[in-house]
């Protein structure tokens, strides 16, 4: 199977088929072993009607004992050689299956992490959730038909030849009748590929509604907006289990002619056999090797109809799969430096100035706004922005990802320990993560966990509070350094003492370099050299914390929090007052 670190290669994005038909090509021998195993298995099974009726005809009827004791011991041997084989044919399979497994989501988590920043804005998170939970094991499961249905044909073709030998009528009969089985379940294969393609769509609307709740219950909550979120919810989960009720009753059908139609084969094959014995145009060994033949048939013949229920759920997953690939990155048109010294940073878009060497605070009552003005000046999203008088977007990327850092207060955090978490790939000395550390407030963090930096911590920081994940955060932020820190609201989430303690030690720790934080703290922006407030997204005043408490009663309200303006968010004119 694929190792962690190999490369996967390169999917075939054409379309579901291609991509399905990829995996098999990436494990050709794996593939071909598989359907060689499950081949002998299926003949070796035929093999044993052909036996019973030697055994009969050679040894029973003429009172043979030797000839009855021969074909008896080959009969077991096949046995157990064939019981060997269907082992061996599981494991090659289960193998096959593991490693489409592993190599999709190693395909899918390489895209993913390419597509970076434009990802949230181009594939909805939903969308990424149910192709990572339930595309990716549809389509390995529909891999395991490779060997199966190899398997099938080949012995479809055996059976037939062995029945001509028996009886011309009996191996026409078997087949027109595969063909005509296919027939009748072709139809319900392409309703069920519609019926499932719209299930999965909509699985995905659903898994994006339930991340949006589960991440914005308590602002819903507060608003009042609970209840009309989740009456949106249950009507998209009842139009969910409605379409999933459409699958199953395609997928009911298509079992029960599974079942049913090679039942009903086995049964007009065996009474054609029947009338022949009886009529003494073939032999009672020939009549019972000709029910072994037909019920042995039933399996390729169901594994053909599994075959194509497996392939249409697959080929959906995959089509999935392969309209995430085909999402590309943001081009990067950037060619020029970035400036050499450290610049103005400027969105003309909302008038923000970004002095280098000082420490900015952006002030919204919408921090959506604030946010989007960070985005925009870290180049995360398309703007006017310049750096130095040069657009931001004219600038080779990797030059501003090396000097520029946002630093998102909901950025994850993968497991690993704390160590990890905050040094990230790089080494780092001892004391460069305990100044970090200090400066972030989060001596405690550390001084708390039973291996202090070596203690592991769980995906997402969930084994720490809200508060402490933040300043594992910032911890991140100011041991990587960067010439520009735009931070997003790091502190919302810290008590007035340690929020005080942050602001202070932030400013020592970034005297002389560029930092800009969104934020609404008056602890924080106390210690500002520039304040910016904005109103509808666009800079209407600029100063000192004091100057701003001082001439601007919308800034005043929003920060001071004063009794009077408090129930409402003031308008661009009275912010301007």
């Amino acid at each position: 199977m694929i190792d962690a670190y190999e490369d996967p290669g390169t999917p075939d994005r054409r379309g579901g088929w291609w991509y399905l038909w990829w995996l098999v090509r990436c494990q050709p021998g794996r593939s071909a072993a598989g359907a060689t195993l499950a081949s002998v298995w299926m003949v070796l099974m035929a093999a044993t009607p052909y036996l019973m009726a030697r055994a009969i005809d050679d040894g029973l009827q003429p009172g043979n004992m030797a000839a009855l004791a021969g074909w008896a011991g080959a009969l077991v041997a096949v046995g157990a050689f064939n019981a060997w084989v269907s082992a061996m044919r599981h494991r090659t399979m289960t193998r096959l299956r593991m490693d489409a497994n592993f190599r999709t989501v190693k395909v899918v988590v390489d895209h993913v992490v390419r597509l970076g920043a434009a990802l949230p804005r181009r594939v909805g998170a939903g969308e990424v959730v149910t192709i990572g939970v339930g595309d990716v094991q549809i389509i390995s499961q529909c891999l395991t038909v490779v060997g199966p249905g190899a398997g099938a044909v080949v012995v479809y073709a055996v059976v037939a030849g062995l029945l001509m030998s028996v009886s011309v009528p009996l191996a026409v009969v078997i087949l027109l009748g595969v063909p005509l089985i296919a027939v009748l379940v072709g139809p319900l294969m392409r309703r069920l590929q519609g019926a499932e393609a719209e299930y999965r769509e909509r699985q995905g609307v659903l898994t994006a509604r339930i991340g949006d709740l589960s991440g914005g219950l308590r602002v819903l909550n507060g608003l009042g907006g609970k209840g009309l979120f989740a009456d949106a919810f249950r009507r998209d989960s009842q139009r969910l289990r409605a379409q999933g009720y459409k699958v199953g009753a395609v997928t009911s059908w298509m079992q029960a002619l599974g079942a049913g139609l090679p039942t009903l084969f086995l049964a007009v094959v065996t009474w054609l056999a029947a009338r022949l014995a009886a009529e003494g145009r073939i032999t009672v060994g020939e009549l019972v090797s000709v029910y072994g033949y037909v019920a042995v048939l039933v399996l390729p013949v169901a594994f053909f109809l599994e075959c194509g229920y497996q392939l249409s759920r697959g080929v959906v997953a995959a089509r999935r799969v392969v309209g995430l690939l085909r999402v590309e990155p943001d081009e990067d048109t950037g060619t020029r430096d970035a400036p050499a010294e450290p610049s103005v940073l400027y969105d003309p878009e909302s008038g923000v100035r970004v002095v280098p060497g000082r420490l900015t605070a952006l002030v919204c009552a919408r921090p959506a706004e604030a946010a989007a003005v960070v985005d925009r000046l870290g180049r995360y999203e398309p703007s006017a922005a310049t750096w130095g008088g040069i657009r931001l977007d004219e600038i080779e990327l990797s030059a501003v990802r090396e000097r520029i850092l946002v630093a998102d207060n909901e950025a994850d955090l993968f497991a690993g320990t704390l160590r990890e978490l905050v040094c990230g790939h790089r080494d780092r000395a001892d004391a460069d993560v305990a100044r970090a550390v200090r400066a972030a407030v989060a001596d405690d963090i550390v001084q708390g966990l039973p291996d202090g930096l070596d203690s592991a911590v769980s995906a997402q920081g969930r084994s720490l509070s809200g508060g402490q994940r933040q300043r594992v955060r910032l911890v991140r932020a100011l041991l990587a350094d960067p010439e520009v820190l735009l931070a997003v609201e790091p502190t919302s989430a810290l008590d007035a003492h340690t929020e005080a303690a942050v602001a202070d030690r932030l400013r020592r720790a970034r005297e002389g370099r560029t930092t800009v934080v969104t934020t609404t703290s008056p602890l924080v922006l106390a210690r500002a050299d520039t304040v910016h407030y904005l109103v509808d997204g666009k800079v209407v005043a600029g100063g000192s914390h004091r100057e701003l408490l001082d001439a601007e009663p919308g800034y005043r309200a929003l920060v001071a929090r004063d009794a009077e303006d408090t129930d409402r968010t003031p308008t661009a004119e009275e912010a301007v007052r």
